[in-house]
């Protein structure tokens, strides 16, 4: 299998350096490495397969030959340099918020959509981590009950903000005062605000698993409503969900299904008290899903408790699987 010239822009950053844990995990055939991130973060420097990589300006990595740029450095910077990069007809897989909502643009979770890219998409768009794991439990199920309508709840990772809401929940566990990333505490606490709120009284994190999620399953008459929650947590993201069905189901054929889908785990044993948990699903690429059982306040609907590692399976994972796809289907 061919090498490829792959660059990481915003390599300094949670999702930028598990990026590079997850290329070598995956035994990512990488000829040359570019590293890239903002100004004060130039001439750091970062190990990947036991080497020394120094972080560069985006403009220098642009000069470079390369044939996958993963970004991971916010919009802005997305907004401004992914169509510089995609110009020089390098595939550009964005983690940002950016270009998912873009027409133009593919919105890709490998175990769902991948087969729709093609040579000319060369702006990838990476799902919210939230919406990630969501469809990944979802849409097995869809294909074969067909989804009405989704209730989520979410419990999500302080990592899902960056290094500084670990520095406040540390701080916070410390007794130190400091700059906070959050309007309030977090330790001991939950905040039921994830992202800034919009006009409809929704977060944009809420928006974004409503809109996503029907992007993703092309099923725009799939009603969902979400309230999206920070925790004190740092291993993963966790979601509770109520999805209303067409058609009926047996209990049975639900768990086979998700147990036979790639990319998810089931963890459903009562009995034993095993259920997903944040704390088991950190540093894991998978999906793990658990409390499986019927809802009998509604007709076709069904209880699930997802969780999975935001850094990873919804960050991370799926650039670096997205990459895979494009390097084995597209790239010659």
């Amino acid at each position: 299998m061919q090498k490829l010239n792959i660059a990481i822009i915003g390599a300094t950053g949670l999702v930028g350096r598990k990026m590079l844990k997850v290329l070598e995990e995956f035994n990512f055939p990488v000829n040359n490495l570019y590293l890239g991130a903002s100004k004060k973060s130039v001439g750091k420097e970062l190990i990947f397969k036991n080497k020394i990589f120094t972080v560069d300006l985006l403009s220098n990595i642009l000069k470079k030959n390369i044939d996958i740029a993963i970004f991971s450095a916010g919009s802005k910077v997305s907004i401004e340099w992914a169509p510089k990069f995609a110009e020089k007809n390098i595939f550009v897989i964005d983690n940002s918020s950016a270009w998912r909502m873009d027409d133009t643009k593919k919105l890709i979770v490998p175990e769902i959509n991948a087969n729709i890219l093609t040579n000319n998409d060369k702006i990838i768009a990476n799902p919210n981590c939230s919406t990630i794991q969501m469809v990944m439990a979802l849409y097995p199920l869809h294909k074969n009950y067909k989804i009405k309508r989704i209730v989520v709840s979410t419990y999500q990772s302080i990592t899902g903000s960056g290094k500084k809401a670990i520095e406040q929940l540390n701080n916070e566990r410390k007794n130190i005062n400091n700059k906070k990333v959050y309007p309030y505490d977090i330790d001991k606490n939950c905040l039921p605000h994830c992202d800034v709120f919009t006009d409809n009284a929704y977060t944009k994190e809420e928006m974004k698993l409503i809109n996503e999620t029907q992007k993703i399953l092309n099923d725009y008459n799939i009603r969902i409503t979400a309230t999206a929650v920070r925790v004190p947590v740092v291993g993963g993201h966790s979601e509770s969900i109520n999805v209303e069905f067409e058609n009926n189901f047996k209990i049975t054929d639900v768990r086979n299904i998700l147990e036979n889908f790639s990319g998810v785990k089931v963890l459903d044993d009562i009995n034993n008290n095993i259920y997903p948990m944040p704390k088991y699903s950190e540093n894991k690429n998978q999906v793990f899903v658990g409390r499986i059982r019927r809802d009998y306040s509604q007709n076709n609907s069904l209880n699930m408790w997802v969780v999975a590692d935001n850094l990873r399976k919804g960050a991370a994972t799926n650039a670096i699987q997205i990459a895979d796809y494009l390097l084995k289907n597209i790239i010659s």
